[in-house]
Order: C-alpha cells, then structure tokens, then sequence
C-alpha cells in the first residue's frame, strides 16, 4: 500500500510541477493546489498505514498497545493544511478574477498595470 502512495505523491508532484510552468495564473494557482494535496497525502503516508487501529484509546480497552496505533498528529496537521490551503485558493481566484477583469488576459507575461 505504501509503494501505491508514493506513487499518487509522485504523479501529483509531477501534475502540479507541470501546471507551475504553464504562462497562465490559472494553471499556476491549480499547480500550487495539486501540489498541497500531495503534501497532504505524503504527511497522511508519513503516520503509518494501519488498518482497523484508530488514534482514540477506547474505555474498554485494558491493553495500551502503541505499537500499532495510529498517530493523531499528522492526521490533525493534515486537517489544519486543508482548511489553510481552501483559503489560500479562494484568495488566489479572486486575485485572478480581479486581474483578469483589470488587465483583460490570463497570461502572466501580457499582464501589465497601468501606472
């Protein structure tokens, strides 16, 4: 399962590098965003794959077995890098909406603001 999602972090990488080269805003904001996600899915990789163990100690539960809990950090970083990253595109489209109204293209070499 591991070698899968090295895999999927590679190919979004991959994506996301790609669209980072590409002239237009639009596909530099995309880039930055796969780019998150395979951030988000590499930190997800980094807690460890076990199946059916949950991070939450139940009460009856009587053995602390820690060697096969999952750990709750990077779940909990992953959480707060999707939140940030959502706010980070919706300020990244309305940028461009505003630039694209103001200076009528989506490229970023034509893009020219009057003095």
């Amino acid at each position: 399962m591991e070698s899968l999602i090295v895999i999927v972090v590679g190919v979004l990488y991959m994506t996301g590098i790609y669209l980072l080269l590409n002239r237009s805003i639009l596909k530099i904001v995309l880039g930055i965003s796969i780019i998150s996600q395979g951030v988000n899915l590499m930190i997800f990789a980094s807690a460890g794959m076990a199946r059916f163990n949950s991070p939450i100690i139940g009460a009856n539960e009587k053995v602390l077995d820690l060697a096969n809990a999952v750990d709750p950090l990077p779940q909990a970083l992953i959480l707060t890098a999707i939140v940030i990253s959502f706010g980070f595109l919706a300020y990244a489209i309305a940028l461009l909406i505003k630039v694209r109204n103001t200076a009528d293209t989506d490229d970023v070499d034509e893009v020219r603001f009057a003095e």
